[in-house]
C-alpha cells in the first residue's frame, strides 16, 4: 500500500521520510538516480521494519537549487521563504547574498536576511553597510545574536516553510538549536586565521516549529551558481531592473555597454547599486 510522507532529511541516496502520523521511515528511491530534496512530498511503500521505497514525488511548488555548467545540487523543495544568514564574523560575501535572493525571486519565495552575532561590535557597522542596498530594495534585514534571543526571528518564520542558507560559520545551526532546543545540531568555532567557517551541517534537515511552520537547516556553501536560469529570468529577479526593462534602445540588450541602455544609465546615475549590477553581469555571462 502506498502512503504519503515528507522528506525531512537527505543523506545521499538515503532519505528520512516522515509520515502524517509522525512515524519515520528510512527510504530509498527506485532506480539508480535520485532527484529528491528535503521538503519533497513523496509516496512510499513499506519494504521492511522502519524502511520503505519511494515510488513517486509530488509536484513541487518551489525548488531551491544551485548549478554550474557541469552539475546541480538540490537544496530544498516546497519552501516559501529563504532565510539568508550572515554574520559580523567571519566576513560574508554580499555577492552570495545577491545570488541567494535571485534564486528566491526566480521561485517567487520571500527572502529574509538575518545578520547574526550583532554582539560582536568590531565589524557591525561594516556589515550593516554591506546590507544597506538590500534594505533599500525592501528586503528585510533582521539583526540579532543567536546566543541571546531569536524570538524576533521566530515571529518571521510563523506560517512558512523556511530554509536557512549561507556560508559556513554564520551560525545557521546555532539559530536552529536556539529555535528548537532539542535538535542538537552540531556547531563549531570559526577559523580566525582564515576568517571562514568550518562545515558542520552535512545534509539538509527539516524541523517542525509548530503545526503550520517548519525550518530546514542546510549545509554551508561558498558559492551559488545559477546557470540554470535564463537571461530573462535573471533580469526579472532584480526588482530594481523591472521598471527599466523594455526601455533600452535594443530589444535584446544585455545591459552591459550597449548604447542607450536604461539599466546601465541607472547604474551611472547611482540608482542601481554597482555591486549588485556586477553580480548581474556575472550571472548574465553564466547564462550565455
Amino acid at each position: 500500500m502506498k502512503i504519503r510522507g515528507t522528506v525531512v532529511a537527505a543523506h545521499g541516496r538515503q532519505y528520512q521520510v516522515e509520515l502524517s502520523d509522525g512515524e519515520m521511515l528510512l527510504c530509498f528511491p527506485r532506480g539508480k538516480k535520485s532527484e529528491l530534496a528535503c521538503g519533497d512530498q513523496v509516496s512510499v511503500q513499506r519494504s521492511g521494519d522502519g524502511q520503505g521505497v519511494i515510488d513517486a514525488v509530488e509536484k513541487r511548488h518551489t525548488l531551491l537549487y544551485r548549478s554550474n555548467e557541469f552539475k546541480h545540487k538540490l537544496i530544498a523543495a516546497n519552501v516559501t521563504q529563504i532565510v539568508i544568514v550572515v554574520a559580523t564574523e567571519p566576513s560574508f560575501s554580499d555577492e552570495l547574498v545577491t545570488r541567494c535572493i535571485v534564486a528566491a525571486e526566480s521561485q517567487d519565495m520571500k527572502a529574509l536576511i538575518v545578520l547574526n552575532k550583532c554582539d560582536l561590535n568590531k565589524r557591525l557597522e561594516f556589515s550593516q553597510a554591506l546590507l544597506a542596498p538590500f534594505e533599500k530594495l525592501g528586503y528585510p534585514v533582521l539583526q540579532l545574536c543567536a546566543q541571546t534571543s531569536v524570538e524576533a526571528l521566530r515571529t518571521r518564520l510563523t506560517g512558512h516553510v523556511s530554509v536557512l542558507v549561507g556560508q559556513s560559520g554564520m551560525g545557521k545551526s546555532t539559530l536552529t538549536n536556539a529555535l528548537i532546543p532539542d535538535t542538537n545540531a552540531p556547531t563549531r568555532e570559526i577559523s580566525e586565521t582564515l576568517d571562514s567557517g568550518k562545515h558542520t551541517t552535512t545534509h539538509a534537515t527539516m524541523y517542525h516549529l509548530d503545526a503550520s511552520s517548519a525550518l530546514i537547516d542546510s549545509p554551508g556553501l561558498q558559492e551559488f551558481g545559477l546557470s540554470h536560469l535564463t537571461a530573462a529570468a535573471i533580469e526579472q529577479a532584480f526588482p530594481e531592473f523591472r521598471p527599466l526593462l523594455g526601455q533600452c534602445r535594443f530589444r535584446n540588450c544585455h545591459h552591459d555597454r550597449e548604447p542607450d541602455c536604461a539599466v546601465h544609465s541607472a547604474v551611472r546615475r547611482g540608482d542601481i547599486d554597482p555591486r549588485r549590477y556586477a553580480v548581474f553581469r556575472s550571472l548574465r555571462a553564466e547564462a550565455g
